[in-house]
């Protein structure tokens, strides 16, 4: 009795509380599905990772100052930035035009008693410096032109124009060392061929150029311009010498 009054009187029949539980899971709304999962790259290791540069939205430039050489700046000579230039010596008033002279007092006052330039021989190729004393060999020339201005018809003498060259020490060879005269006319050490009266071994074209500059007569033929060299130099280192005429 007891086992078909649990049963509910027939035989086969369900139990109420499986029918009650599948009933609620059958009513249940089915969950939506779940969203699919991104799986992360995994990152390289730390010793690989390399920063990337920040973009800034509005850079702003860096003005980076420059020095740049100025191809026409002197060199300085000196701690004190005494701008010399390569032509100057120290007889010439003027180092941008090498051709005007100190006086012969005011370059004694100076110290400056010799003057100095540099030969070479046409035998043995030496090079030697050659020193002219300044007050004896300006006097030696002055005192020629004094005597002879007058019958010289405003043209170098012949020993003017074929100048007697020094005599070589290296080779023994005599008259043989050439002044070095540079091609370049600014260059020129007018005061020492005047002094050793080598001025005649300029050419045509350099005397023409020291005329010129020194606002002399400067055409015609060599004989003449030489001898308008001459004088000028004279003038230039004796003003109140009898070259005025």
């Amino acid at each position: 009795m007891d086992g078909k009054g649990r049963h509910g009187g027939g035989g086969g029949g369900e139990d109420p509380l499986t029918l009650t539980l599948g009933s609620i899971y059958s009513s249940a709304p089915t969950p939506p599905p779940s969203p699919s999962l991104v799986v992360a790259p995994t990152p390289p290791p730390s010793s690989f990772l390399v920063a990337a540069p920040t973009l800034l939205s509005s850079p702003t430039p860096v003005v980076v100052p420059m020095l740049l050489p100025s191809p026409t700046r002197p060199e300085a000579n000196g701690d004190n930035g005494v701008l010399v230039m390569a032509t100057s010596f120290p007889w010439v008033t003027s180092a941008d035009l090498p051709v005007l002279h100190c006086t012969l007092e005011s370059m004694l006052l100076k110290g400056i008693t010799s003057v100095e330039g540099k030969a070479t021989c046409n035998r043995c190729s030496a090079e030697v410096p050659i020193a002219y004393d300044l007050d004896a060999k300006f006097r030696e020339v002055r005192d020629y032109v004094a005597a002879n201005i007058h019958i010289m018809d405003d043209r170098a003498p012949e020993h003017w124009m074929c100048p007697r060259l020094p005599d070589c020490g290296s080779c023994g060879k005599k008259a043989c060392m050439w002044p070095q005269i540079p091609n370049e006319k600014r260059e020129i050490n007018w005061l020492f061929l005047f002094l050793g009266q080598m001025l005649g071994c300029c050419t045509l074209e350099g005397l023409k150029f020291f005329c010129k500059n020194t606002k002399n007569h400067c055409t015609g033929a060599k004989t003449r311009v030489l001898y308008y060299a001459y004088i000028e130099m004279c003038r230039q280192l004796d003003p109140q010498g009898p070259f005025n005429i």
